[in-house]
């Protein structure tokens, strides 16, 4: 049995750029960070006593016979494409919900991946995962995504992550030290609206748009350098990383009018007015989880504007992908 635990990813800047339709011309950046809530996998391959084949636990559960037979999207796709023949048995549990803008689907993907390659016994490395991650969710199953979230969930950690170009990705970690990590963090809140959202729909419209939002997408992949030196420019403000936040957020609901709603609208303002300095909706739009840039002093304000959301606490993860529990399986 094989345990896999992936991370989701917080991304800051230059979300937009990672779609291959804008960074296989003009090159794309991002900053993000992976965050200490997860996807888990389990994963055996399933004994030879029950009249099924394979099964898979989600928030639903199939018992099938077939791959072909599968209905969740990414399970049947990495099945095929790791070649899986054997009956197999899945579970899914994840720290918070889907569709809400954390990168959850690709985390899922690369997390069975990971489970896949170890349940066959072969040690993968962290861009192999990302990039069979952005293999199957861009060319097997067509959807309307970038190819951040899964770098960020394969990698971990706090990086730059450039896109295009032979390599497709390449990632830099961003070396800050303790008081400068930890003084980012404690000014972040991040909160959930509530609101369903479907990505790739969201997505497929920023896409149509891109030849008509050049201007735009230039200035968000700008910012990924401007709030590193914030970062790690001795004498700076970490505050102005808050106002970079909310000119990206400006520039980014923009794009279309999909990615942001007036109950959205509604709760930027709210927190605005309460203090914070900036903010953005996670993901492609629509609705999700929010994050706000808010001085430690102003927090309390803020989270009184905002008691009727749930807030989320976290803390930054350096990890990546890893399989947890690894346990040999037994021959029949």
């Amino acid at each position: 049995m094989i345990i896999c635990r992936t991370p989701f990813r917080i991304s800051f800047f230059g979300g937009g750029t990672d779609y291959p339709v804008w960074y296989e011309a003009n090159g794309g950046a991002v900053l993000a960070t992976t965050i200490n809530k997860y996807s888990y996998i389990t994963c055996r391959y399933l004994p030879p006593f029950f009249d099924h084949k394979s099964r898979i636990v989600y928030s639903k559960t199939e018992i099938v016979q077939n791959i072909s037979e599968i209905q969740h999207p990414a399970v049947r796709a990495t099945l095929g494409y790791m070649g899986v023949e054997r009956g197999i048995e899945i579970h899914h549990d994840g720290d918070l919900p889907a569709k809400t803008g954390l990168g959850s689907s690709s985390s899922f993907t690369v997390g069975l991946a990971h489970a896949l390659y170890a349940l066959n016994g072969k040690i993968a490395s962290k861009r192999q995962l990302a990039l069979d991650a952005i293999h199957i969710e861009q060319n097997l199953l067509r959807e309307n995504v970038g190819a951040q979230d899964q770098t960020s969930a394969a990698f971990g950690g706090f990086n730059k992550i450039k896109f295009g170009g032979p390599q497709i990705i390449e990632v830099s970690p961003i070396t800050l030290n303790q008081k400068k990590c930890r003084d980012l963090q404690d000014h972040l809140l991040l909160y959930f609206t509530g609101f369903s959202r479907i990505a790739s729909e969201i997505a497929g419209e920023q896409i149509k748009k891109t030849p008509d939002k050049q201007t735009e997408l230039f200035r968000m992949r700008e910012m990924v350098d401007e709030a590193i030196d914030i970062l790690n420019g001795g004498d700076s403000d970490i505050s102005d990383f808050g106002r970079l936040l909310h000119e990206s957020w400006t520039i980014k609901r923009s794009l279309t009018d999909k990615i942001s709603t007036p109950q959205i609208d509604t709760i930027y303002n709210e927190a605005r007015n309460a203090g914070a300095l900036g903010g953005k909706l996670l993901g492609a739009g629509g609705g999700g989880f929010m994050l706000f840039f808010v001085e430690p002093e102003k927090q309390s304000l803020v989270k009184e504007k905002l008691n009727h959301l749930l807030h989320v606490p976290f803390r930054f993860d350096a990890t990546g992908s890893q399989i947890i529990y690894f346990a040999p399986e037994d021959n029949y």
